[in-house]
């Protein structure tokens, strides 16, 4: 058994004749884990002590209970090793970032740092010191979330940075880096993006917004309402929020095209020193309803098929184009509506056939297929 203990692991060694003292390290899906392990003279492994490396005692944590049972139960070293390297297999595996467990200069490094930062700008840490989460604030007093992902060798590593942005987050990072200077760096990236939020703040706070429900801080997008089924889709460039917007116009055609056309007709009248939501009332010679005036129940009106507004993420967004009718649907209500019936037919991605409620021609495109 002894020479077995030696062939599995060459690198753990008896230190004196009475091979009470076994010092060394255990090879592990090729990572090697210093251990000492001090037997008593009768070499009864119940009362066997382990001496382990940081990295391993980080590793074994949550697995304690498992190595002290089966120090109790294993015949000789040489079963109790080969063990301890099954449950080093599994803590491995289920947990990968054990892989590179930071050094504890990591830990004291951290903490300095977070101190320099101020610890009023920290929301929260992980339990493992490496994702942790600054709180910022911009000129406008909106508040903003930064979220760290630390790598164990930080900060030679540059660090994972996430936050709901409109545009891709871009660091500067070196190895002299220190997360004060990045939560400096958020805060420039913030202020150069406090136009395109004031734009969209004031369209959620003037008007009616349809979509999306409840808009994040990386939303470019708003569905505003302009009336009973008609609405207005517009983009707005991050970069260059003040500029005329992408936009697209909702509704039935006899409502929609008129407004179309003035929108054409005075795109030149465009000002960008003003306001996206004044441009859109001067461009498109309107005024939108908002929380002042109307009740948003106005524009909540259901599906004309499934009798309901929200189709998980969807609202109606097809309707009837006969004055006279003018009901909405879910486009994918409508599609599988139309497509149920003998009497539809299909060009491409559109399909042609009956609004089921007053029988005029409608047309519905393809529902998008979901990943």
């Amino acid at each position: 058994m002894e020479s077995l203990l030696l062939r599995d692991n060459p690198l753990l060694l008896p230190l004196n004749k009475k091979k009470t003292v076994y010092d060394g390290f255990i090879t592990v899906q090729g990572r090697d884990f210093r251990i000492r392990i001090l037997l008593p003279p009768d070499l009864q492994l119940k009362r066997a002590r382990l001496h382990c490396c940081w990295q391993l005692k980080h590793l074994l944590r949550d697995y304690e209970h498992i190595v002290k049972q089966r120090l109790q139960q294993s015949v000789d070293l040489g079963g109790f090793i080969l063990e301890l390297k099954t449950v080093l297999e599994v803590a491995l595996n289920r947990c990968p970032e054990g892989r590179s467990v930071p050094p504890p200069r990591y830990y004291s490094l951290l903490i300095s740092e977070m101190e320099t930062v101020g610890w009023d700008k920290m929301l929260s840490i992980d339990m493992d010191f490496q994702t942790l989460k600054l709180r910022a604030e911009d000129s406008s007093g909106r508040q903003h979330t930064l979220t760290v992902r630390l790598k164990s060798k930080h900060p030679a590593e540059a660090p994972d940075c996430s936050a709901d942005l409109p545009v891709p987050l871009t660091i500067t990072w070196t190895p002299q880096s220190t997360l004060e200077q990045l939560h400096s760096q958020f805060l420039l990236v913030l202020e150069s993006l406090t136009d395109f939020w004031d734009v969209l703040d004031e369209i959620d706070g003037k008007t009616w917004v349809l979509e999306p429900e409840k808009p994040s801080r990386s939303d470019t997008m708003r569905r505003i309402a302009i009336g009973n089924n008609v609405s207005i889709k517009v983009e707005v460039d991050p970069r260059h929020p003040k500029m005329l917007p992408e936009c697209c116009l909702l509704g039935a055609d006899h409502v929609v095209t008129p407004l179309r056309n003035k929108l054409n007709a005075n795109m030149h009248m465009w000002n960008p020193d003003s306001s996206v939501l004044n441009n859109l009332r001067d461009v498109l010679e309107i005024e939108f309803p908002s929380p002042a005036t109307h009740e948003k129940s106005s524009f909540n009106v259901e599906c004309g098929i499934c009798y309901s507004y929200r189709l998980e993420d969807a609202i109606p967004d097809q309707v009837c184009n006969d004055p006279r009718c003018g009901q909405p649907f879910h486009q994918a209500c409508l599609y599988e509506w139309l497509r149920a019936l003998p009497s539809s037919r299909q060009s491409f991605n559109l399909v042609f056939g009956e609004c089921p409620y007053c029988s005029k021609p409608i047309t519905v495109k393809m529902a998008a297929q979901k990943t």
